[in-house]
């Protein structure tokens, strides 16, 4: 089986949030089998066995080996209902011990950044931590949400 180039489609923008300028791929690796991007466009190439998506506005297809949840986030100056973001978390993290996990929202920055970041913090990383690697591994534009980022800086210290 050939190996798709996850990262050769780019997508560009301002955030909303902060008027940060981005231009990420659409997919990026953060960590072991852990991956973070925007939504998929027309189909999750086959290389991702779990989705997390966070954006299901924009439906794609999957194949019958993959497994998705999904969730609807807004990308608000509110924190959603925390009980839900623990249980996403949660998800993930079982989900990368398993498999090639994508977690994506729709540009990858902010919700995708927030469960992301709970999950490292829930297996013991520190927020600040979390909060780097993603912005490192992904894009310096992840949580340019403030509220979602002061939010998770409670989590962990």
């Amino acid at each position: 089986m050939k190996q798709a180039d996850l990262t050769s489609h780019h997508i560009e923008g301002i955030s909303f949030h902060g008027d940060v300028p981005f231009e990420v791929p659409l997919f990026s690796h953060i960590e072991g089998n852990l991956w973070m991007g925007g939504c998929p466009v027309g189909s999750v190439p086959e290389e991702f066995k779990y989705i997390v998506s966070l954006y299901p506005w924009e439906t794609y297809t999957l194949t019958e080996f993959q497994v998705k949840t999904e969730a609807r986030l807004q990308d608000v100056l509110t924190i959603p209902d925390e009980e839900q973001l623990y249980a996403l978390a949660r998800c993930v993290n079982v989900y990368k011990q398993q498999g090639v996990t994508l977690v994506h929202c729709q540009a990858g920055l902010n919700r995708s950044g927030l469960i992301s970041a709970l999950a490292f913090i829930e297996e013991g990383m520190k927020a600040v931590d979390a909060i780097s690697l993603l912005r490192a591994k992904r894009s310096p534009a992840v949580l340019c949400n403030q509220i979602f980022e002061e939010w998770l800086l409670t989590r962990g210290k």
